[in-house]
C-alpha cells in the first residue's frame, strides 16, 4: 500500500467512526456553522445549513442541474441542495459507513429519486467527462493527498462552463511549525490561505469568480459547539459514553483556540467554456 492509499484509508476510517456523531450533533451538516455575531441565536444545525446555502448561491445553482458533492459526508448538504435548489445530486464519500447513512437520509427525506450516494474516492470518479453542471466540496478538499490531481478530476467531470464551489478553513496568520502542528493535529493535508486556494484553482484551469472570507462568522464562532455539546449532553452520553463526550469538548476547545490565525473561505470557480 502506498502512502497516498494509506492516508486515504485513515481519513475513511476517521469518518467511519464519526458518522453516527455527525448525524446527531449537526444533523448531517459536516462543516462549520455560520453565525452573524454573538447575538445571533440561530440553532447550530440551521447555522450550518447557511454554509451549504451560501455555496449553492455562489454557484447560482438552477433547478434540474446535475451536481456532484465531493466528500458528501452523511448527506445533509446534498439533501438540502436538492430540496432548496431543485438539483439532482450525486454524493461521493471515502467512508462506507457515511455512504450507508447518507442513503438512508435521502430515503428518509423523500429525495431518493434525485439524490444518490456512492462509496468512493473523489480523486478517481466513476462518472463520464462533462457529466456535471456543478461540483461542491465543503471542507473536504483539505484532506486531498494530491490536490492538483483531485482538482483535475473534478474539472474532468464538469461540463465546459461548469462551476466548482468550495468552503474551507484557511491559514491566515499561521505559518511554519505552527501551521504544521495544526495540520497534523487535526488531520488536515491542505492548510492554505485564501489566496493560495485561488492560486490552486487557477493552476487547475479554473476561473475564480467569487471569494468570500468569513472567518470571524464561522471559525471565530466555533466555540459555540461547546454549547451544542451541552445541549445534547444526555443523548450524547447515552449513545457514546461520558469519555467520548469529554474528549469531544476538549477537541473543540483545542480546534477553535487559534483565533484570527484561522479563517474560512467560500470560493466559486468556473471551468472555462470551450
Amino acid at each position: 500500500m502506498d502512502a497516498t492509499s494509506s492516508a486515504t484509508d485513515e481519513i475513511g476510517k476517521m469518518y467511519d467512526e464519526t458518522a453516527g456523531l455527525s448525524q446527531i450533533f449537526i444533523d448531517g451538516q459536516e462543516h462549520l456553522p455560520y453565525w452573524f455575531d454573538d447575538h445571533d441565536d440561530t440553532p447550530a444545525v440551521e447555522a450550518a445549513q447557511r454554509i451549504t446555502r451560501k455555496v449553492g448561491d455562489a454557484l447560482g445553482l438552477r433547478a434540474g442541474e446535475r451536481v456532484l458533492d465531493a466528500g458528501c459526508g452523511v448527506g445533509g448538504p446534498a439533501v438540502q441542495l436538492a430540496q432548496e435548489f431543485g438539483v439532482a445530486v450525486d454524493g461521493v464519500t471515502i467512508s462506507a459507513v457515511q455512504a450507508v447513512e447518507a442513503t438512508a437520509r435521502a430515503y428518509g427525506q423523500g429525495v431518493q429519486d434525485r439524490v444518490a450516494f456512492h462509496h468512493g474516492d473523489y480523486g478517481w470518479l466513476d462518472f463520464g467527462t462533462g457529466h456535471f453542471d456543478a461540483v461542491v466540496a465543503m471542507e473536504s478538499l483539505s484532506h486531498a493527498a494530491d490536490l492538483p490531481a483531485v482538482l483535475a478530476e473534478l474539472a474532468r467531470v464538469l461540463r465546459p462552463g461548469g462551476r466548482l464551489g468550495i468552503s474551507e478553513i484557511t491559514r491566515e496568520a499561521l505559518a511554519g511549525d505552527k501551521a504544521a502542528q495544526f495540520a497534523k493535529t487535526f488531520q488536515v493535508r491542505q492548510l492554505l490561505s485564501g489566496p493560495e486556494w485561488i492560486a490552486a484553482l487557477r493552476a487547475a484551469g479554473f476561473d475564480v469568480e467569487e471569494h468570500t472570507q468569513c472567518g470571524p462568522r464561522v471559525y471565530g464562532m466555533g466555540l459555540r459547539y461547546l454549547d451544542r455539546a451541552d445541549e445534547l449532553a444526555d443523548d450524547l452520553v447515552a449513545r457514546f459514553g461520558p469519555d467520548t463526550v469529554s474528549e469531544l469538548k476538549s477537541g473543540y476547545r483545542d480546534y477553535f483556540s487559534w483565533g484570527d490565525a484561522i479563517g474560512y473561505s467560500v470560493l466559486a470557480a468556473r471551468k472555462p467554456y470551450l
